[in-house]
């Protein structure tokens, strides 16, 4: 799974990575982002490339309960085209969920070690993201989904899924504005290459989504 990731680059690297012509709204530096939090995605309008923030936690567009959205922080790319809460967006609404690092947990003895993972030979890098509007009379809220994978062999020490990390190559492609059949938007993400990753251990002042600032990616001796 993928529950907690990291975007501490400057919006100028972000800007220049995705070429986007305009400032980002309410842009801020996070270490220690959450699920049920804002997240700085990308989708493309068939012009150009758009960045906004989207909740992170899927609320379906026929959703009743808003609070679905924290069952709906990840959704599992082996069965998501088959799944009615993913099988339409993964036709027609993708999106990339920005990020520089993520965590994940790894039993030690009594405690859970936090890693901070994050590919070898780039700082800014995109998950494989899907996502929907959700509105009422009330309100109105776009919310996103990490799309997920089984580890591989340099994830699986630490855990058995990992979030789907879209090679610079591929970053253009998931989210063109054309409709694909769900099947073929999974068969995009199971040929997806995997790049070199690297992982240190962290402090578990990140375990806590209330702590927030360079601590969180302090690297133990």
């Amino acid at each position: 799974m993928c529950g907690r990731f990291t975007l501490t680059v400057d919006e100028r690297d972000i800007r220049n990575e995705f070429e986007l012509n305009s400032p980002i709204p309410e842009f801020e530096q996070r270490y220690n982002i959450a699920p049920g939090q804002k997240v700085l995605a990308v989708i493309n309008d068939g012009e150009k490339n758009r960045a906004g923030y989207m909740y992170w936690g899927l609320v379906p567009s026929w959703a009743k309960d808003p609070k679905i959205g924290y069952k709906m922080i990840n959704a599992r790319s082996e069965t998501a085209h088959k799944k009615p809460s993913f099988k339409n967006l993964m036709a027609k609404k993708r999106c990339l969920i920005i990020a520089d690092s993520f965590y994940e947990w790894k039993r030690k003895d009594k405690i859970k070690q936090p890693y901070r993972i994050k590919p070898t030979d780039r700082k800014l890098f995109t998950f494989a993201g899907l996502w929907d509007q959700w509105k009422t009379q009330e309100e109105e809220r776009f919310t996103c989904t990490i799309l997920t994978r089984e580890a591989n062999a340099f994830m699986e020490s630490i855990h058995d899924r990992m979030p789907v990390i879209l090679p610079k190559n591929s970053q253009s492609e998931w989210i063109a504005p054309s409709t694909l059949k769900p099947e073929d938007a999974h068969d995009f993400i199971n040929k997806l290459t995997m790049e070199e990753l690297e992982a240190n251990e962290v402090s578990t002042y990140v375990n806590s989504a209330k702590n927030e600032g360079p601590e969180c990616i302090r690297t133990l001796s």
